[in-house]
């Protein structure tokens, strides 16, 4: 049976750059002004093997990914030693380094439109091209091509789900199913019943 619609969950995870910047706080901030609850938090040091099954990517990905890394070595006059599918493989390889490197904070978040509500509110990939208002655009300044000449990954500081099918493979490979908790806000109210009563006495 498919959940309520108020009841759609979304994996985010708050990347090392967060925690060593103290932005926690306000990026949880971020979620919870919009309506979004959290129903599980854990801060924690990830393995290699969880960025592995988490950062899973087909051949199409690396291919696409690695050629844009050519790409941008290209237009800076820098040689181009790999293929598109090992520059590509290369991201995830920088990606595992960069959220294994010291503590993240794992949240299962939860709420009407919660995926693409988080979307909206963390912005694009890429930080140097996220809108204003957005955490990755208010709060760094990474660019792709910077990264990629660096041999790093981009540091936008959140990542989160972008489908319910991936939020749903996310969510099992950070938390059991008993770590997830269900429970009512009162402002719940407010955001879904459908005749707000009872609040004058």
């Amino acid at each position: 049976m498919q959940a309520h619609p108020k009841k759609e969950r979304t994996f985010v995870i708050l990347k090392p750059d967060t925690i060593q910047r103290s932005l926690i706080g306000e990026v949880i901030k971020r979620i919870e002004r919009v309506g979004l609850k959290l129903v599980a938090v854990k801060f924690l040091l990830p393995t290699e093997e969880q960025c592995w099954e988490h950062y899973k990517k087909n051949d199409e990905w690396y291919l696409k990914k690695g050629q844009r890394v050519i790409d941008d070595r290209k237009e800076l006059n820098l040689p181009v030693d790999k293929d598109a599918m090992e520059y590509g493989k290369d991201i995830i390889r920088t990606i595992v380094d960069y959220i294994t490197s010291g503590p993240v904070l794992a949240m299962v978040v939860e709420g009407l439109g919660a995926i693409a509500i988080t979307a909206k509110l963390v912005g694009s990939t890429e930080p140097k091209t996220s809108d204003v208002g957005t955490i990755r655009g208010d709060f760094t300044v990474d660019t792709y091509s910077l990264s990629a000449l660096d041999n790093r990954a981009v540091r936008n500081l959140v990542h989160c789900s972008d489908s319910p099918e991936e939020a749903a493979r996310e969510m099992a490979i950070w938390f059991k199913e008993n770590e997830i908790i269900d429970y009512r806000l009162v402002q719940e109210q407010i955001l879904y019943d459908v005749n707000i009563d009872g609040i004058l006495e």
